[in-house]
C-alpha cells in the first residue's frame, strides 16, 4: 500500500516501506485551468541525495506529490510553487527497508540483462493485453484472477484507449475533458480516467507484475494520436508525475511508432522522459516495419518486433543491450497472419528467444466466432486486446520454461558446444558450469553431437518442452558426445556441471 499524507497544514513524519509510494495530498485552487495554470513540485532530500519530483492536480482541488523513495533512513521534502497556498510545504518521511517480495523497480544489469533495485535478477516472461483497463472492473478482476496463476511477469498496456479490429467497443472514461469523438480539451485531463490506470498499476504490482506502459500507438479513432508537440509533451509529463513513482513501471514509447502518422519527434519523446522521470524506469520504443535505432543511449533496451527470435544473438551482439520480442506473432485462431500461431509454435519461439539470449513476449487472440473470418464488430473477447481468461495451451509451457530459467545461473550468454558442420540449434550458458540447449520444432533430430569441455564432467536431462517432463540420462559426459534424442518430441537438454 501507499504512504498517504494530507497535507493540513503541516505534517509530522511518516513511515514508508522502501520503494513503496509515498504521497502528499494537499487542497489548492480548482478555478480556472489547474493543470496548465499550476505548477507544483517537490524536493526530497537525505544527506546529499536530492530527489526532484512534479506534482498533479488530481481534480475537485486535490493536487498531489508522489515520491519513491530508493534508500532507507529519513528524507525531508520542501514543496514549491507558483501558487503560495501550495508552496514551501515542508515535512519528513522515514523510509523502512523492503518486506519480502518487494525487490523494487527493474533495472539494467551488466548492459545485457535485467535485474531489480536489490539485484534479484528479473527474467522478462511478458503478455500483451492493451486495452485490458478499459474494459471495467468485472473482466478486468477476471484477467487478474489468471495473472495471479503466475505464466507471466510483465504485461504490456496502452495508456490511451486502442481502436482496431477486435477491439471496437467504446472506453467507459476518456483521457481528457470533452465530448466523444473528436471534440477534446487536451490541456484538461479527466483524472478518473487516469485513477483507474494506477489503480491497475497497482493491482498487477500485487502480483510481481510489471506494467509496461505504451504511451501512443496509432490504432485511433479519437484524435489521441495526433494532439500535436505541446499537448504531447503536457500529457508525457503528467504520466511520469502520476505514475513514475510506481516501482513496477516501464515506459514504452510506442506500440509500432512507425505506423503513427504524421510522426512524432522520438528523439524529444525519448530525452523528455529520460530528463523527467527521477528513477530513471526502464525505456523502449516498438516498431512495426522499420526497427527504431536502438544505438539511442536513452533507450534502455530493445523492445522488437519480429518472429524470428532465433536472431536475438545478432540484436544483442548489435546493440549490447537487453532483448525483448514484445511481439513475435500469437497464439489463437484469427485469420490474421500475427494471430493464428498454434500453441506449439508461441512455444517454440520463446525457446528459441530464451537459448539466443533474449526474452520474448506472449499474447492470445482465439474468438468464438467464425475462427477464420472476421467482423469489425466482433464481441469476442480476446486476451490480446481485453484480458479476461486465457484459452490456450501455451502458457502453462511457457511458466515451465520460466521456472526453468530462475533454476539456472543469472546471467546466461549464447554459446556453441555442437561440432563444427552441425545443425545451428541455439544455446546459452554459464561460464564452463551450466548449459541450455533447444532443438526447434524443425530440426525433428533423432541424436545431437555436443562438444563439452574436456576437462569436466556434466549431468544431462533431457527437457520434453510440450510435455513438461525433465528425464535425467544415466551417465556422466564430456568432451565429445553423441546424445539420442526422443523421437517426434520437441526437447532441450540442461548440462550441468558435477
Amino acid at each position: 500500500m501507499s504512504a498517504l499524507l494530507t497535507y493540513f497544514p503541516l505534517s509530522g513524519q511518516i513511515k514508508v516501506e522502501k520503494w513503496k509510494v509515498f504521497e502528499v495530498i494537499i487542497k489548492g485552487p480548482s478555478t480556472g485551468n489547474p493543470f496548465t495554470d499550476v505548477q507544483l513540485s517537490a524536493d526530497f532530500t537525505q544527506g546529499d541525495q536530492k530527489v526532484t519530483v512534479d506534482g498533479f492536480y488530481d481534480g475537485r482541488g486535490i493536487y498531489r506529490i508522489r515520491f519513491m523513495p530508493g534508500s532507507e533512513g529519513a528524507w525531508n521534502y520542501i514543496t514549491s510553487s507558483n501558487i503560495k497556498s501550495l508552496s514551501n510545504k515542508k515535512g519528513r518521511l522515514i523510509c523502512t527497508s523492503a518486506m519480502p517480495g518487494n525487490h523494487g523497480q527493474v533495472v539494467v544489469k551488466d548492459s545485457l540483462y535485467f535485474a531489480y533495485a536489490d539485484g534479484t535478477p528479473h527474467h522478462s516472461f511478458g503478455t500483451t493485453s492493451y486495452a485490458w483497463v478499459l474494459q471495467g472492473d468485472s473482466l478486468a478482476n477476471i484477467t487478474l484472477r489468471t495473472l495471479a496463476k503466475g505464466y507471466f511477469n510483465k504485461l504490456r498496456m496502452c495508456i490511451f484507449p486502442k481502436s482496431y479490429n477486435y477491439n471496437t467497443n467504446e472506453p467507459q472514461l476518456y483521457p481528457f475533458e470533452g465530448k466523444p469523438l473528436t471534440e477534446w480539451d487536451f490541456t484538461r485531463f479527466n483524472p478518473a480516467y487516469f485513477q483507474n490506470i494506477e489503480k491497475r498499476i497497482r493491482q498487477l504490482d500485487s502480483l510481481g507484475i510489471e506494467a509496461d506502459l505504451i504511451v501512443f500507438h496509432p490504432y485511433d479513432r479519437w484524435g489521441f494520436s495526433k494532439m500535436g508537440t505541446d499537448n504531447d509533451n503536457r500529457y508525457v509529463k503528467y504520466i511520469i508525475a502520476r505514475f513514475a513513482a510506481f516501482k513496477n513501471v516501464w515506459w514504452s514509447m510506442a506500440n509500432e511508432y512507425d505506423l503513427i502518422k504524421p510522426g512524432k519527434n522520438w528523439e524529444e519523446i525519448i530525452r523528455l522522459f529520460a530528463d523527467k522521470d527521477p528513477y530513471q524506469h526502464l525505456r523502449s520504443i516498438h516498431h512495426c516495419v522499420k526497427m527504431y535505432d536502438h544505438r539511442n543511449p536513452l533507450l534502455t533496451h530493445v523492445s522488437t518486433q519480429s518472429d524470428r527470435t532465433y536472431e536475438a544473438r545478432e540484436l544483442r551482439i548489435k546493440y549490447r543491450k537487453p532483448v525483448i520480442y514484445d511481439e513475435c506473432k500469437y497464439e489463437g485462431n484469427i485469420f490474421l497472419s500475427w494471430g493464428c500461431l498454434t500453441p506449439q509454435a508461441m512455444v517454440d519461439k520463446f525457446w528459441q528467444g530464451v537459448v539466443n539470449g533474449a526474452y520474448v513476449g506472449h499474447s492470445e487472440c482465439y474468438t468464438n466466432e467464425q475462427p477464420f473470418g472476421y467482423a469489425k464488430e466482433s464481441k469476442s473477447v480476446l486476451w490480446w486486446s481485453h484480458g479476461g481468461e486465457l484459452k490456450g495451451q501455451s502458457p502453462e509451457r511457457i511458466k515451465f520454461l520460466q521456472t526453468i530459467i530462475q533454476q539456472a545461473p543469472a546471467e546466461l550468454s549464447p554459446a556453441k558446444i555442437w561440432n563444427e558442420g552441425g545443425v545451428d540449434y541455439g544455446c546459452v550458458k554459464s561460464k564452463e558450469d551450466y548449459y541450455l540447449v533447444y532443438f526447434p520444432i524443425t530440426c525433428q533430430l533423432r541424436g545431437a553431437e555436443l562438444k563439452l569441455p574436456a576437462q569436466n564432467k556434466y549431468t544431462i536431462e533431457i527437457i520434453d518442452t510440450w510435455n513438461m517432463t525433465i528425464q535425467k540420462l544415466p551417465t556422466l559426459y564430456s568432451g565429445k558426445c553423441l546424445i539420442e534424442l526422443p523421437a517426434n518430441k520437441v526437447v532441450a537438454l540442461r548440462i550441468v556441471k558435477v
